[in-house]
């Protein structure tokens, strides 16, 4: 399947969390979006592996994603070396996306802004035809995405562009509480401790920074995104 979007995500719900009205929306215009996990979030203080492999499927149905995988590195520990850029490589080169969406470039969990950097990392390298990667023990070809941007995360960061996702808050929302062991969805769970992601509080700030984003461009809701170099427009009457 050749996807046009592919977005990689350190842990499962980082997507959800910060770019799930983008990918909402661009499946609307007709678009093929997938999603790889990088790790399966083993050392988040609540839940299981297990238990985000099942969130992530329910979040995965209700956007109507074409195709989510995890590829199982090492949760708290990702690194940019070569034995993961080139498990970045092989599935860049089988989906040749034009556009790929990492996380952010600085965040406060280090696996976030390393994720970052391997993705665009490997997004380069896969456009290396001296790099050999084989699937089903077929040389692949080599490909190149056009685009790479990094969606935001904890940490506030100035966006370069913000994309419009007023249309699709609900469900994004609907998106994010798919994951609850992980968020404040109105119930209590027995044995699961409290950490800054679970409480209602937080649920407000991701309102709030959707907000803030929107009225940037002014629209209600909105997602930013930071890029490697200046974009490239057409007319200057395609900006809004």
């Amino acid at each position: 399947m050749k996807l046009d979007i592919l977005v990689f995500a350190a842990h499962p719900d980082d997507a959800e969390l910060t770019c799930s009205g983008t990918i909402l929306h661009h499946i609307h215009l007709g678009y093929k979006v997938g999603i790889i996990d990088l790790t399966k979030g083993e050392l988040g203080s609540r839940g299981t592996a297990q238990t985000r492999a099942e969130e992530s499927a329910v979040a995965t149905k209700i956007m109507g994603i074409h195709h989510r995988e995890n590829l199982g590195l090492p949760d708290g520990f990702l690194q940019n070396i070569p034995e993961y850029q080139l498990k970045l490589v092989e599935k860049i080169r089988q989906f040749q996306p034009q556009i790929i969406l990492a996380n952010a470039l600085q965040d406060r969990h280090t696996d976030h802004a390393k994720g970052a950097i391997l993705a665009k990392e490997a997004s380069f390298l896969s456009g290396l035809k001296k790099i050999e990667t084989y699937q089903n023990n077929v040389l692949q070809e080599a490909f190149r995405p056009q685009s790479v941007y990094h969606y935001i995360q904890d940490i506030h960061l100035k966006p370069d562009f913000v994309v419009d996702i007023s249309a699709y808050w609900h469900k994004r929302v609907e998106a994010i509480k798919a994951f609850k062991t992980q968020f404040f969805t109105g119930e209590t769970l027995e044995n699961e401790p409290v950490t800054p992601i679970s409480t209602p509080q937080f649920m407000h700030f991701l309102e709030g920074r959707a907000r803030e984003m929107g009225r940037m461009i002014g629209v209600e809701f909105g997602e930013g995104f930071n890029v490697n170099r200046p974009l490239g427009i057409g007319s200057l009457f395609q900006i809004h």
